[in-house]
């Protein structure tokens, strides 16, 4: 049985280019009930949780984003008045939402015209807030549609070739980065509103900036995201773009200088070699981490502020 509803014309003239709405069948699905997203968040790595205060400013600094001092579980029971903010990530671990993730990612694809050999990387992103909760300013580095599974949820999208809103340097990232990005609030008058209610998604594609807000009920939502061969490889190019800014050495944007980025890919592909055995461990992840970007690169696993 299908799971995505959307207008094939629509997203052969839309998909990966610009945002557009979507259905989706998976509103009552049971892998979405408070109990069983108890029961996965048990099952994950600390390092694949990340959870604060749902009140927060759309352009807050990232070291200004208030911390919960509590298990995340503990905030899945009480999210109806918690005022938090989560997300549980790489959920495709499980079996179970692995399944969903691949059926429903090629569904999409499908609709679109495009074969499951146009992508790689199948991720998802469980999200739970509470009322009136903000996800603030930010890009993903991946293709993404966002289903709505419980409440309400309104997604501002933008402009994506607005370099006036994030610039070349903001696309970059690193593990010493934090999500949030600068915002002004005259950028509010060039957004466009999704409003989304159970059963609805909306697609974005790869960096497009955005910011979410919750309505009058807890929300649970999820990012459906994966990657195309373009965006796998500059994301390599910005990776090693921010790691080299963090150690004072800036770098052109991608395509300014191509033998550059074709080496930077290159490099990038060796180091992930000859770490991915020690990124196995969640304790080893959180060292490597530390010795190399410094303690902010762990700043998701702190829950008092000031840890």
């Amino acid at each position: 049985m299908s799971i995505v509803f959307v207008d094939p014309a629509m997203a052969k003239a839309k998909f990966l280019k610009t945002p557009f709405m979507l259905k989706h069948g998976l509103a009552d699905h049971q892998l979405f009930t408070l109990p069983r997203l108890i029961e996965l968040a048990k099952s994950m790595p600390r390092d694949s949780i990340e959870y604060n205060s749902g009140k927060v400013a759309v352009g807050v600094k990232p070291e200004d984003v208030p911390k919960i001092d509590m298990p995340a579980e503990a905030v899945i029971k009480s999210i109806e008045t918690a005022n938090a903010w989560m997300v549980i990530k790489r959920v495709e671990r499980d079996p179970a939402y692995m399944a969903l993730l691949e059926q429903f990612v090629r569904e999409a694809n499908e609709a679109a015209g495009r074969k499951s050999t146009d992508y790689s990387d199948l991720e998802g992103f469980i999200f739970v807030s509470s009322a009136k909760a903000t996800t603030p300013f930010h890009v993903d580095m991946e293709e993404n549609i966002l289903i709505q599974i419980k409440g309400d949820k309104f997604v501002r999208t933008f402009d994506n070739d607005d370099r006036s809103l994030i610039s070349e340097e903001n696309l970059e990232y690193s593990p010493a980065g934090h999500r949030n990005r600068h915002y002004e609030e005259h950028f509010e008058t060039r957004a466009t509103l999704h409003s989304m209610k159970p059963g609805d998604a909306v697609h974005m594609p790869y960096t497009v900036p955005h910011w979410v807000s919750t309505g009058n009920s807890y929300s649970i939502s999820m990012a459906m995201t994966w990657k195309t061969p373009d965006v796998v490889r500059m994301n390599k190019i910005r990776f090693m773009n921010g790691s080299l800014r963090d150690y004072g050495l800036p770098q052109r944007a991608p395509g300014a200088v191509p033998a550059w980025d074709a080496a930077k890919v290159v490099g990038h592909d060796v180091i992930r070699g000859v770490l991915a055995p020690l990124r196995k461990s969640e304790r080893l992840r959180v060292l490597l981490r530390q010795m190399i970007y410094g303690k902010k690169a762990n700043y998701y696993l702190e829950t008092k502020k000031g840890m």
